[in-house]
């Protein structure tokens, strides 16, 4: 597909085509949004993010990736030296300056809030740290009962170092909206009851079926946990977030059915009320899409491993789709990303609206003029 293919497909002003039934629906939907939220600033409610995780034409397709903000820009190793991982995510001033460092030199639609999935657990009062070459690890992992009951719950003024940076963040990103984020129950559970990182995530696996009250229990602490987050970020200006299950790969579709589902919807539920535009995303995930929109996504973030348009067909065609570059290809000649990047925008066309991103996150050795070329191109495109 050519870019005139997809300029003779674009609206001439895409900005104002919405519907005055439509606008009434998305104002009613953001009405319990402060007055100052950036939702209610047209650039932002017309961002090109917005206006596709609405379902509506945007003046380009938007573009942003996982994991953007971090080791692939030199910017941020400069600004991370001497700064372990979780202190520069509670670290208000620095984790702004790290969110927005990826807008201002690839141009992408949107930040993604820079913090760790096991930040709100750290918040919350258990002993984890990420350790170097390995990722988040607990002092005490969660394998009984009486682990889950001597969680600790998130109390609400831990979350405003969260709060002020996502302030300060909402202040530098100006007309381009912000994702907050958090980390899916079945991931954080997953980390609990391993420990640490794991292949096969057996141990929550079997905890499920060997005793499904501890396993609702924690899952329920984790749904609590997480949705204390992002909704501290939605509050704070997240114009959208996503919700990240990282290791849901590894369960079968009736498991996620019957042990997983329900706790991402209580975690998605808690910002239900304030109107974001809602992403859910996994890795390997593409039998539990459809399952993963049921939870109460506006959005569904796809993988790099089936095709794009495969997955519209089981999510159906009036769901917004996210993806799904391969990062493998970052690092391939520029011809070969180029025209992988036009099958999965030609793909995406197939969907209600599609928004560009990875099929996961930035691997850190990338060259990041890969990235901002990537962008322009995406923009160039379909604009």
């Amino acid at each position: 597909m050519t870019s005139q293919d997809f300029r003779a497909a674009a609206p001439s002003d895409p900005a104002h085509r919405t519907e005055p039934t439509e606008q009434q629906s998305w104002d009613q939907r953001i009405a319990a949004l402060s007055s100052d939220h950036p939702l209610k600033r047209d650039e932002i409610a017309n961002s090109a993010l917005i206006r596709a995780l609405r379902g509506l034409d945007a003046p380009h397709t938007p573009v942003w990736f996982m994991r953007q903000a971090g080791r692939s820009l030199p910017e941020y190793r400069e600004a991370r030296v001497g700064t372990g991982m979780l202190e520069a995510c509670l670290t208000p001033e620095l984790a702004a300056e790290i969110t927005v460092q990826p807008v201002r030199r690839h141009k992408v639609d949107a930040g993604i809030f820079f913090s760790d999935i096991v930040v709100p657990m750290k918040l919350a009062g258990v002993g984890v740290d990420i350790v170097a070459g390995r990722g988040p690890v607990l002092d005490e992992p969660v394998r009984t009962a009486a682990d889950v009951a001597a969680l600790p719950e998130l109390p609400d003024a831990a979350l405003d170092p969260i709060r002020e940076a996502v302030s300060r963040t909402v202040e530098l990103l100006g007309g381009t909206p912000l994702i907050g984020f958090a980390g899916a129950p079945f991931t954080i559970a997953a980390y609990a009851v391993e420990g640490g990182p794991s292949r096969d995530h057996l141990r929550p696996r079997t905890m499920m079926h060997a005793d499904p009250q501890a396993w609702d229990a924690l899952a329920q602490w984790a749904a609590r946990t997480s949705g204390a987050f992002l909704r501290a970020q939605v509050e704070a200006g997240a114009s959208a977030v996503q919700l990240f299950d990282s290791w849901a790969g590894s369960l079968s579709l009736a498991d996620y059915l019957e042990h997983v589902q329900r706790h991402s919807a209580d975690a998605l539920a808690a910002v239900a009320d304030l109107g974001v535009p809602r992403i859910h995303f996994g890795t390997g995930t593409g039998e539990l899409l459809a399952a993963m929109r049921d939870a109460g996504a506006d959005a569904v973030g796809v993988d790099y491993r089936i095709p794009l348009d495969t997955a519209v067909e089981r999510v159906g065609k009036r769901t917004v789709v996210q993806g799904n570059i391969d990062p493998a290809l970052l690092a391939a000649p520029w011809p070969v990303l180029r025209d992988h990047a036009r099958d999965v925008l030609r793909r995406g066309q197939s969907a209600l609206a599609h928004v560009v991103n990875l099929g996961h996150g930035v691997p850190p050795e990338t060259d990041p003029e890969v990235l901002t070329k990537l962008v322009a191109f995406i923009h160039e495109e379909t604009q």
